[in-house]
């Protein structure tokens, strides 16, 4: 997949009966940065919740790569689909595993991954840096660190298309600017960027 996505005209109600979104028409080239603003309860999180096919739109079409997503199965495509939300999930285990996630069988692109999110310098000062355990869900850290750890495993997956969804909400102003000006959005000429 390279990560050309069009909305045709799409309409979404998430019930028969009420539209939230009508005639959506929306383009993302491979590469190119969509950002989405709008007032809370716009559709933002809907439109990247369409795109992954958690509902199906009523009418119009959604395509990745010239396909109709309905084409797509739900497991390639999300496969194909990076995504960091704001608030993050981290399983009990070691950071290191926890980054790794993304692409199991990584080992040395997981530094690298974290040194794009700007990670690498609060890992290492960690106990045990890369090898610290994280338990309850990473309940040790602080939620802008949890992102960080997040954007580091989005990183290593390295998926056509990226989505960030309000994913630097507890990122201080600095280090949000670090990670949009560091080379994870470039990290691959095929990613694009959608989120707020």
């Amino acid at each position: 997949m390279n990560g050309d996505v069009v909305f045709d005209h799409v309409d979404f109600g998430y019930t028969e009966d009420r539209t939230v979104l009508h005639d959506i028409e929306i383009f993302a080239r491979p590469g190119q940065k969509v950002a989405f603003v709008g007032a809370t309860g716009a559709g933002k999180t809907t439109i990247t919740n369409l795109l992954n096919r958690f509902y199906d739109i009523q009418d119009g079409k959604i395509r990745y790569d010239g396909i109709s997503i309905n084409k797509i199965q739900k497991a390639d495509l999300r496969h194909s689909l990076g995504i960091v939300l704001q608030d993050t999930h981290l399983f009990t285990g070691m950071v290191m595993d926890n980054i790794r996630y993304g692409k199991l069988n990584a080992t040395e692109e997981v530094i690298k991954a974290a040194k794009l999110a700007n990670a690498h310098d609060f890992i290492m000062k960690l106990p045990n840096g890369y090898q610290t355990v994280l338990k309850s869900s990473g309940g040790s850290l602080s939620q802008g660190q949890r992102q960080l750890l997040a954007i580091a495993r989005v990183a290593v997956a390295d998926p056509p298309v990226l989505i960030l969804d309000e994913a630097t909400s507890s990122i201080d102003t600095r280090t949000e600017k670090i990670v949009q000006d560091g080379s994870l959005y470039e990290h691959n000429s095929k990613n694009q960027i959608i989120g707020r």
